[in-house]
């Protein structure tokens, strides 16, 4: 006969948070959201791997590449490459996280002198950027003709159909750099000339990057950024677990700090085979993570095949269609509760503390202080991340509206079979996942400063200052389905809504 669980399953939004004391120095600039990131002895050693800010990207076409990585990090959080694309491309991705120069940035928005004013228009609405450099191949490294910034053109005095060559600032009017120049050198430049940019040529005089005036304040205000041993940007890259012999080698070599596999559900002889291949041949140095498990069985599987930390979730996901697909799945609140107490009662048996991460289910900003409240360690985000200027998607005009693309890897378009693995042929029969828009919400940076920001003022309500005394103080309360509707705004008529200010408090 069946097994029935007694309890229904249960999602974030059936839950709220009970206030506890706060102390008088209880205020979110003394919190720290330092978390560990895998498994290590707790009270005996230190953790490996320790994310500043409880958040990492999901490991999906539509959100995590490169540049993502690089951005996320910065914040202090964690991306992980996406597996659904050749080892080659991806192991290629790594390498390039890897040697980023902070500072010195890639133009994603270039010109070629035959291009026209119109065309320049359409990309700075796409990018959002004001200054283009421009190359002879309209490529961003190809050699320095010149640049575009605002003040070269007017839109009210000049046809659309004038050429970039025609009003652009030539190279020979260019302040330039070497390619070896360093960070402090370019902006000493910067200062110096009075200049808003500053491109870094090779000896072909061909763009090797940009440096920016507005970014020196930010490189010195980003003291939670993820840097290895040699200061480089950490970032995780996902495996599946069917070509993991050639993957994970490749992955490594391009400097990978730890490694996940992606599935949509993971209590599977297929990642107890992973993830001991990956022990015997690189032992505990190459960190991986499993998952997906919704239940304490599915984590001590886990748990005891070796992986470093555990992801938790089965058709929460805003994409997802797994649950409606094959009727497989739990509410997240619900699993995120069960998972956390078999890690509690896993550490108790053996001094071992395996990280669980939360994945999927999240909405709104108040399920991340949720999630982390029931146990989780850090959650995973996809559409979260998605809305932003550095996802890899296409940004897009509907209905008026700027979108962002955004598409599951359960999709037809993605076709991800690795992760769906059940051992069978390389081939999805059908889809679990769907294609679709998300609002476009601009910079990660600024998004995610008011996220964390939600979430340390949540934590001193609770009267924590660390994530671990916020799990232990929190009080959380189910609530029925009209409280819910009570704790939006209701019996109002709604004016339109501005902005806050950076500076509100």
């Amino acid at each position: 006969m069946a097994y029935y669980f007694e309890e229904p399953s249960r999602t974030f939004n059936e839950y709220l948070l009970v206030p506890g004391h706060t102390p008088a120095d209880c205020v979110p600039a003394a919190v720290s959201l330092k978390t560990p990131l895998v498994k290590y002895r707790k009270g005996e050693e230190e953790c490996p791997l320790t994310l500043s800010v409880p958040m990492v990207s999901a490991i999906m076409a539509a959100v995590s590449d490169d540049k993502m990585a690089v951005a996320l990090a910065t914040e202090g959080g964690l991306s992980f490459i996406y597996g659904n694309q050749s080892i080659e491309d991806e192991a290629a991705m790594v390498a390039r996280v890897k040697d980023y120069k902070a500072g010195f940035v890639t133009s994603d928005a270039n010109l070629s002198p035959d291009m026209t004013l119109a065309e320049v228009v359409e990309l700075k609405d796409r990018y959002g950027h004001s200054t283009m450099p421009v190359t002879a191949d309209g490529s961003a490294h190809g050699k320095l003709l010149g640049i575009v910034t605002e003040r070269d053109y007017r839109l009210s005095r000049m046809s659309m159909d004038e050429k970039v060559a025609d009003f652009m600032t030539p190279r020979e009017k260019l302040v330039v750099a070497p390619a070896d120049t360093t960070l402090k050198a370019a902006n000493d430049i910067i200062w110096d000339h009075k200049l808003n940019s500053l491109p870094i040529v090779d000896a072909d005089d061909c763009l090797v990057a940009l440096v920016f005036r507005k970014d020196y304040d930010s490189h010195k205000s980003n003291p939670d950024e993820m840097l290895d041993s040699h200061k480089r940007y950490m970032v995780g890259a996902g495996i599946n677990s069917r070509d993991y012999a050639e993957r994970v080698p490749a992955l490594v070599e391009a400097g990978a700090d730890v490694l996940c596999i992606d599935s949509s559900e993971g209590y599977s002889d297929w990642q107890k085979l992973t993830i001991e291949w990956v022990r015997e041949h690189y032992g505990d140095t190459v960190k991986i993570g499993a998952g997906n498990v919704v239940d304490a069985e599915g984590f001590r599987f886990l748990a005891d095949a070796g992986a470093d930390f555990v992801k938790i979730g089965i058709g929460g996901g805003s994409i997802c269609i797994t649950r409606e697909t094959k009727g497989i799945g739990r509410g997240q609140a619900t699993a995120t509760i069960e998972v956390a107490k078999a890690r509690d009662e896993y550490f108790r048996e053996t001094g071992v503390y395996v990280p669980i991460c939360s994945d999927g289910g999240i909405v709104y900003d108040h399920h991340i202080s949720l999630a982390l409240a029931m146990g989780a360690d850090f959650v995973m985000l996809g559409r979260y991340f998605a809305r932003f200027d550095e996802s890899p998607s296409a940004k897009v005009m509907v209905n008026g509206t700027y979108m962002k693309e955004y598409w599951g890897e359960g999709s037809a378009r993605a076709r991800n079979w690795g992760r769906y693995d059940l051992g069978g042929k390389k081939s999805l029969s059908f889809e679990e996942g769907v294609d679709s828009y998300v609002p476009y919400a601009g910079s990660l940076k600024d998004n995610m400063a008011i996220t964390l920001l939600k979430l340390k003022s949540t934590m001193c309500n609770c009267g924590a200052l660390t994530i671990p005394e916020f799990q232990d103080k929190a009080k959380l309360t189910l609530v029925s389905a009209t409280s819910i509707v009570e704790g939006g705004a209701h019996d109002v008529l709604l004016k339109d809504k501005a902005p806050y200010a950076s500076n509100t408090r």
